[in-house]
C-alpha cells in the first residue's frame, strides 16, 4: 500500500478551518484562529444545524410570547483565565469602545453578590455558612483531594461519601451550584475542589460569582457573533454535520471529506489535508425540548451531535466512547423553566419571601421532591425586555419525582403546574389561580444536560488533539483536558484555544495556565477553616 504523503503545510492565510457546532467553543475557535493565528475570517466556516449560534449559552423570545434561557452560566473571576482572555477583545454590543469584559467588571461592580438566602426548608431561611460536615466527612474530603485522579476510575460520588453527606448543607450549596448528583463521577468533584477552593469560604454567598449585564447570548455570544461577521466568517445554518470521511495511513489520521444534511438535501465539503477541522463532540443541550404553560415538553434520546462524535468514534476507538456519556438519559437530565411575567406578583413575592434581592444568587428549596431552585436575575434580564415585564428562572435536579403539592413528575408537568409546586414551596398556593393571571412559565427538558459529570475512565473522553490526528480536533464539554472543570464557558473556551494553538504552531506558552489558588498559604487555610464551620 502507497504512503500518503502530506504536502507543506502552507501560511495561515491559506489555511481554511472547518467548525462543526455554532456554540461557545466553536465561535472561540473561530475567535482565536482569526485574532491570534492570522487565518482570514472568509478562510473560517461554522456549521450549525439551528438557526442561531451560541448553543447552549442562549437567551431568546420577547414579552408577548415569553422569554427562554435553557440553563444559566455563572463565572469566577480571575479563575476563568482563558475566557477573559477573549472577551477582552470582544466589543460590548452596546459601546464598541468597551469590550465585552470590561462591560462585566462595571456591571459587577454595580450589582456585587452576596446571597442571603441560599437554602430554605419551608419558610425558614437556612444558615448555609454552617456546612454540617463531621469529621468522617471532612476526611473523606482530604482522602479524595490526596488521591491521584487516574485511581479513582469510574468511582461515583456516593461510592467516596457516607449517606449523611448528601443530606449536609454543604451537599446542597454545592450540588445546586455545579449541578453534581449522587451517582457522578467523583473524579469531576475532586477537578472542582481544586479548580474553586478559593471559592470554598463564600460558596454559600456565591460572592465569587460574576455575571453578565443580560443573558449569555445578548452579553456574550451575540458580541462575539457581531466581531466574527465583521471579519467575513462564513456562517452555514441549518447545516447539520453527520460524518466524516477519515483516511488513515503511517502519518496518521486525516479527514479529507464532511457530510452534511442541510434542508432535504445532503451536501459534501472536501478537506484539504492542511485544512482543519474543529467538532464539538456531544452537547449539553442536544435533544433538548420545550414546553408551555399548558404542555410538558418531551424527553428525547439522542442528538445530531452525539450522532456524529458516534460515527466518527466507531472505527476510530482513540475518538473517545459516546455512550458512556448518552448511553443513560435517566441519570443525565434535568429539567429548567423560565417564567415571563407581566403580572409581577409572584415575582415579587419571591423577593420578598426569601428576603435575596434580584441578582444576589439563587435560592435552594430543600424540601422539594424535585430539589427546585430558583434565580432572580438583576432586571431587566434580556435587551428586549421591558420595563413593566419581569423574569426569572428556575431548575430542578430530579425531574422523574413526584412533587410536593402536584402529584406528578416534574418531567410530566405543564409549566402551570410547575409553577403551582413552585408556589407551593413559597408558601402562597392559597392564591392560586390569580397569582399566575398573566404569568407565562416554559419548561425545557434537557437529557444530557449532566451527561459530562457521568463516571467515566482515562480515554472515554478524547484528548483536544488525539494522538495521530493530523488535521482534526474535538471542542467543548467532552474533549479531554488535564485539572480543568467540565460544564464551565471557561472549559469549552479553553480546548478552542489549545486546538487552535496547536494546529497553527502557535507559542503554546502564550494560553493562560489554570490558576492554582490551592497553593497559596492563605487561600488553604481560609479553605480548611470553611469546612470546619
Amino acid at each position: 500500500m502507497s504512503v500518503r504523503k502530506h504536502p507543506r503545510t502552507p501560511p495561515a492565510r491559506e489555511r481554511h478551518a472547518h467548525i462543526a457546532g455554532g456554540g461557545i467553543a466553536g465561535l472561540a475557535a473561530a475567535a482565536f484562529l482569526i485574532r491570534d493565528g492570522n487565518v482570514p475570517g472568509e478562510n473560517v466556516h461554522v456549521y450549525e444545524k439551528l438557526d442561531v449560534m451560541g448553543g447552549a449559552m442562549d437567551g431568546a423570545g420577547d414579552p408577548e410570547d415569553g422569554y427562554v434561557i435553557r440553563g444559566g452560566r455563572m463565572f469566577t473571576f480571575p479563575a476563568y483565565e482563558c475566557t477573559w482572555d477573549l472577551f477582552r477583545t470582544i466589543p460590548s454590543l452596546e459601546d464598541p469602545d468597551t469590550s465585552v469584559k470590561a462591560e462585566m467588571n462595571e456591571f459587577n461592580r454595580i450589582h456585587e453578590s452576596h446571597a442571603e438566602t441560599r437554602l430554605m426548608s419551608g419558610s425558614r431561611r437556612i444558615d448555609a455558612s454552617n456546612n454540617q460536615l463531621t469529621t468522617r466527612h471532612r476526611l473523606q474530603m482530604a482522602r479524595l483531594l490526596a488521591t491521584p485522579e487516574e485511581r479513582l476510575g469510574d468511582t461515583r460520588i456516593e461510592e467516596w461519601f457516607s449517606d449523611g453527606f448528601f443530606e449536609t448543607n454543604f451537599w446542597y450549596v454545592w450540588a445546586t451550584i455545579f449541578a453534581f448528583q449522587p451517582w457522578h463521577s467523583v473524579a469531576e468533584v475532586r477537578r472542582y475542589m481544586y479548580r474553586f477552593f478559593q471559592e470554598f469560604p463564600q460558596l454559600h454567598t456565591m460572592e465569587g460569582i460574576d455575571r453578565t449585564k443580560y443573558n449569555q447570548y445578548d452579553s456574550m455570544i451575540l458580541p462575539l457573533r457581531r466581531w466574527l461577521d465583521e471579519k467575513g466568517v462564513d456562517f452555514q445554518y441549518g447545516c447539520e454535520v453527520t460524518d466524516m470521511d477519515i483516511v488513515t495511513d503511517r502519518a496518521g489520521r486525516t479527514v479529507d471529506r464532511i457530510h452534511m444534511e442541510s434542508g432535504d438535501s445532503h451536501e459534501t465539503v472536501d478537506v484539504d489535508p492542511t485544512d482543519m477541522v474543529f467538532v464539538t463532540n456531544g452537547s449539553m443541550t442536544d435533544g433538548s425540548d420545550l414546553g408551555a404553560m399548558d404542555e410538558a415538553p418531551e424527553t428525547k434520546q439522542t442528538g445530531a451531535s452525539w450522532e456524529l462524535w458516534r460515527n466518527l468514534a466507531e472505527d476510530n476507538p482513540q475518538f473517545g466512547n459516546p455512550e458512556v456519556f448518552a448511553g443513560n438519559v435517566q441519570e443525565t437530565k434535568w429539567e429548567s423553566f423560565t417564567v415571563t411575567l407581566h403580572n409581577t406578583d409572584l415575582f415579587e413575592h419571591i423577593v420578598e419571601f426569601t428576603q435575596e434581592e434580584p441578582g444576589n444568587g439563587l435560592t435552594t428549596y430543600v424540601d422539594s421532591n424535585w430539589l427546585m431552585s430558583t434565580v432572580v436575575a438583576a432586571q431587566p434580564h434580556f435587551a428586549n425586555q421591558p420595563d413593566d415585564v419581569k423574569v426569572f428562572w428556575g431548575y430542578a435536579l430530579f425531574p422523574d419525582r413526584k412533587g410536593n403539592y402536584v402529584e406528578k413528575k416534574m418531567s410530566e408537568c405543564t409549566g402551570r403546574e410547575i409553577l403551582e409546586e413552585l408556589c407551593y414551596h413559597l408558601d402562597c398556593e392559597d392564591r392560586l389561580p390569580e397569582i399566575l393571571e398573566d404569568v407565562n412559565c416554559i419548561p425545557c427538558m434537557m437529557p444530557f444536560i449532566t451527561a459530562h459529570f457521568q463516571p467515566r475512565e482515562p480515554g472515554d473522553r478524547p484528548r483536544v488533539v488525539p494522538d495521530g490526528s493530523n488535521n482534526l480536533a474535538f471542542l467543548g464539554q467532552y474533549a479531554e483536558m488535564d485539572r480543568d472543570v467540565v460544564f464551565t464557558v471557561e472549559y469549552s473556551v479553553r480546548s478552542a484555544m489549545t486546538a487552535v494553538y496547536e494546529f497553527l504552531d502557535l507559542d503554546q506558552d502564550e494560553t493562560p495556565p489554570i490558576s492554582k489558588y490551592y497553593r497559596k498559604p492563605g487561600v488553604l487555610l481560609d479553605g480548611i477553616k470553611a469546612a470546619y464551620r
